[in-house]
């Protein structure tokens, strides 16, 4: 794969997305062209920490930065006030200051918790994404959202604030569990069925490979993810109607992760089964036809709906809808697939319709 960046337009402003092999040996180097070597807060969590800081802090400090290291628990859960008080305390401790950026390395918890701290820590530092799984090298370091969860929903306080930098190193995917890469392919598809035609037959014609954890197609995967991304964030940036594309699938993934208390599923693996749900709302209303249908579904299926807990209920679920950040009155907001590459964003009123498609994710009757 070549080297390729990325220029993303952030208000009067842009920051780059660096794609790069072996970046992550060279990211000390790279960052001084963006900032002047100072102290910085390395944010990981202790899975990623353990595969990767060491190659970071080494390539960090042989450029002069005096970095504090802060590791936070794997998972959802760590993605709480709690856990950004913990962040502060170490950036006051070390003394850092306006001018020192907060580094985060790891996947979608790591880049919200770490992207919270940096937006709020003295009003604002530089904030640095070196995102390490897939999920979060397409989706979650680019387009500046960052929060913590509240105890009755997900990403209820946070803030747009854009990064500085965003480095990805494709090579990083080759430890991926094949469950994270799993998670991750469902917002690669979700660019295929929202804006990209093309891209989704790609994505048929390539997921056996993508699964398999082909170099090549996942490099070609993140890249034209992260060109999809960018797209709808430039036009859109602080999600006031057409960035709203890009939560096709999270109105019911949310609320899949909160009713089983952010314990069961994966961030993906819940989109993914709020996309196979949205997909069948879409054909119930008439919005999307019956063979674009079961492709989207079929290519869900091939990477894998996860199974629902047996004691989880559509009435659990629906609860947790009611609480969706993005409702209007009464009506929730969903994205609904009109096409291969194309979506709407319409209200939705009627709740025996949502239910009814919930129950066939949840008793396992979808079908092709």
């Amino acid at each position: 794969m070549s080297d390729e960046e990325i220029h993303v337009k952030s208000g009067g402003t842009s920051y780059t997305v660096a794609i790069r092999e072996n970046l992550l040996d060279n990211f000390g180097a790279l960052l001084r062209l963006y900032l002047p070597s100072s102290g910085a807060l390395l944010v990981s969590d202790s899975n990623v920490y353990s595969l990767y800081a060491e190659r970071v802090l080494r390539s960090l400090t042989n450029e002069g930065w005096q970095v504090t290291t802060a590791r936070i628990r794997a998972g959802e859960r760590s993605k709480t006030m709690a856990g950004a008080m913990r962040l502060y305390d170490r950036a006051v401790e070390a003394g850092l200051d306006r001018s020192s950026p907060v580094i985060a390395l790891g996947g979608g918890v790591v880049g919200d918790l770490a992207g919270f701290v940096a937006a709020t820590y003295m009003r604002g530092v530089p904030l640095i994404m070196l995102p390490t799984s897939l999920l979060s090298q397409v989706d979650s370091s680019v387009g500046g959202k960052v929060a913590v969860n509240h105890p009755r929903g997900k990403n209820l306080i946070g803030s747009f604030y854009p990064p500085r930098l965003v480095a990805i190193d494709p090579l990083v995917l080759k430890t991926l569990p094949d469950r994270q890469l799993k998670a991750g392919l469902a917002e690669v598809v979700k660019y295929g069925i929202i804006m990209n035609g093309e891209f989704f037959r790609w994505l048929e014609k390539n997921i056996n490979g993508l699964l398999n954890g082909n170099p090549e197609q996942l490099a070609e995967a993140v890249a034209v993810s992260v060109r999809a991304k960018s797209a709808v964030v430039e036009e859109d940036e602080y999600e006031n109607d057409y960035r709203r594309i890009l939560n096709y699938g999270h109105t019911v993934g949310h609320a899949l992760e909160a009713a089983t208390y952010y314990r069961y599923y994966l961030h993906g693996e819940a989109v993914l089964a709020g996309m196979a749900v949205a997909a069948g709302i879409a054909l119930d209303l008439r919005l999307l036809g019956k063979e674009s249908y079961g492709r989207i579904l079929r290519l869900l299926k091939i990477i894998g709906l996860k199974n629902p807990p047996a004691d989880l209920t559509a009435t659990a679920v629906m609860d947790k809808l009611r609480q969706d950040k993005k409702r209007k009155s009464n009506d929730l907001i969903f994205i609904l697939p009109s096409d291969l590459g194309s979506v709407e964003i319409l209200p939705v009123n009627d709740p025996g319709l949502i239910k009814r498609n919930l129950k066939l994710y949840l008793e396992g009757k979808q079908e092709e």
